[in-house]
C-alpha cells in the first residue's frame, strides 16, 4: 500500500509558482527587451529592431558613464539602418562601465543595458625568433594532423600503390575464402 502526502506536493507547487516571478525578475535586470549591446576593443555598438522611422529619424542612442544618470548627459548618436534593424556605435571608449539607452523617434525607450569596456591587452614581447603559429599565413591548422606537410609526387605514387596493393590483396583473400574446399 502506498501512502502519499498531497499536502507536501501542493506546498511545493505553491512555492514554485510563488518563486517564478522572482526568478524571472532576477534575470538581466538592466537589459531591455529590444536592444543588443556589444564591445569590440574600444568600440561599443548597439542594435535594435524596436524603433520605427518617424519624420526621417529612427531615434537616438546614448552612452552614459557611471556618474551620469540622464539620457541627455550621455554621448548621443543617431540610429541608422532599415526597418529590419537599426544600430549606433561609439569608438575610442576608455575602459569602464557604461549604460546604453536607446530612445526611438516616438520618445519610447527601446531598452537599457549596462556594458563593461575592458582595457585592450598589451602586446607581450616575443622571446623566440621563430614565428608563432598565429602568425602563420595558413591560419589555424586544427584537425589536419600530419596532412599539413606537402608531399612530393613520388611519395604520393608510392602511397597510392600500397593502398591499391592492399585492396587487391584483400579482394583476392576474400574471393579464395568464399570458394568451397575441394579435396
Amino acid at each position: 500500500m502506498r501512502i502519499s502526502s498531497p499536502s507536501l506536493r501542493s506546498g511545493l507547487t505553491v512555492a514554485a509558482v510563488a518563486a517564478l516571478p522572482v526568478a524571472l525578475a532576477a534575470g538581466p535586470a538592466l537589459a531591455g527587451p529590444g536592444i543588443s549591446v556589444s564591445t569590440t576593443g574600444t568600440t561599443v555598438s548597439v542594435t535594435t529592431t524596436a524603433c520605427a522611422q518617424l519624420n526621417g529619424s529612427w531615434g537616438t542612442a546614448s552612452l552614459l558613464t557611471s556618474g551620469q544618470r540622464d539620457f541627455a548627459q550621455g554621448r548621443q548618436v543617431a540610429l541608422s539602418g532599415t526597418a529590419s534593424g537599426q544600430s549606433a556605435a561609439w569608438s575610442g571608449i576608455s575602459p569602464g562601465t557604461y549604460t546604453v539607452i536607446v530612445m526611438c523617434s516616438n520618445n519610447s525607450t527601446a531598452g537599457t543595458q549596462t556594458v563593461i569596456v575592458s582595457a585592450a591587452p598589451s602586446p607581450s614581447p616575443s622571446r623566440s625568433a621563430a614565428p608563432s603559429p598565429s602568425a602563420s599565413p595558413r591560419g589555424v591548422m586544427g584537425g589536419l594532423g600530419g596532412a599539413v606537410q606537402d608531399y612530393g609526387t613520388a611519395t604520393l605514387v608510392a602511397g597510392g600503390a600500397l593502398v591499391g596493393a592492399g585492396v587487391i590483396g584483400a579482394a583476392w583473400f576474400l574471393r579464395r575464402r568464399s570458394k568451397p574446399y575441394r579435396f
